[in-house]
């Protein structure tokens, strides 16, 4: 059975993950004790046609989340395997949202900011956080992006084999803060000074062709190929299970997506399990 335990920051996404998760086949259980956690997997491996879980905990639960760690270290030494998905966005998109939902922040007390409930509940979260298998930072996609992403994870069985994503963003949109590697391209031309060209995106055969028409950026991929022929092997050989490659430039539309494509397209050719995402080509 694959066991999922899903946390994160409130207003992250946990609901539409759990969402997400069910659709791909999971039995998806919500804020649940982390004591409980033992007990609800132990009547679940009792149940032969359960074959995955997903397990929703987080601070929510007030004190009771204070064991989480105690349960998390019987599990293995119970020899349980499980992943660990954390949800997360940044404080100031935290705070927007529970200003436009107009709801109280779950570990809010008195007369707490919302400001000061979100940086209680890091605080909190901050251990389980640094644990995780898998971190999505919601900021800035949509339900259907962040479905996207959780299908590239965990559609098929857990195993060890190393899913990359090679990912295109606009640093005018803020930086991509769960990307492994940050691969910054505004050095080369821009499209976007091309009256006939700006309003094309990178998947356009002729901004490809502008931006890959100088002898830098022949250079600049050659040397990025090498350094991806060395480093992606040894992420794998580490075990790590998941690496996102961001390529950014100003507005995430040209260049970015351009490099995206081709490493991403490249990484496939040398047989790796890789997606492609364009995280801001539609924003103007």
């Amino acid at each position: 059975m694959e066991l999922l335990i899903v946390t994160g920051m409130s207003g992250a996404g946990k609901s539409q993950a759990a969402n997400a998760l069910e659709d791909m086949g999971f039995y998806c259980v919500d804020n649940v004790p982390p004591e409980i956690i033992p007990s609800f997997i132990e009547l679940s491996f009792k149940n032969n046609s359960l074959n995955k879980l997903a397990i929703v905990t987080d601070a929510r639960g007030g004190d009771l989340f204070g064991s989480i760690s105690e349960v998390l270290n019987d599990l293995k030494k119970r020899q349980i395997e499980y992943k660990i998905l954390f949800l997360d966005a940044k404080d100031d998109v935290l705070i927007s949202r529970y200003k436009e939902n107009r709801r109280k922040h779950p570990v809010s007390e008195g007369d707490a900011s919302i400001s000061d409930s979100v940086k209680k509940e890091r605080s909190v979260l901050s251990k389980i956080r640094s644990q995780a298998d898998y971190v999505i930072d919601t900021s800035y996609i949509s339900i259907a992006q962040l479905k996207v992403k959780l299908s590239n994870i965990f559609l098929g069985n857990f195993s060890d084999i190393l899913k990359i994503q090679c990912k295109s963003f606009g640093f005018k949109y803020g930086s991509d803060t769960e990307a492994d590697l940050v691969i910054d391209v505004r050095c080369l031309p821009n499209p976007f000074y091309v009256e006939e060209l700006k309003n094309l995106t990178g998947t356009d055969e002729k901004i490809k062709n502008y931006v890959m028409d100088s002898q830098e950026s022949h250079q600049f991929l050659e040397k990025l190929i090498g350094f991806i022929d060395v480093s992606v092997p040894l992420y794998a050989k580490e075990g790590k299970s998941q690496l996102t490659i961001a390529f950014g430039c100003t507005g995430g539309k040209h260049r970015s997506v351009t490099f995206a494509e081709i490493i991403g397209n490249y990484l496939k050719e040398k047989n790796y399990n890789c997606s492609i995402v364009h995280r801001d080509i539609l924003k103007r």
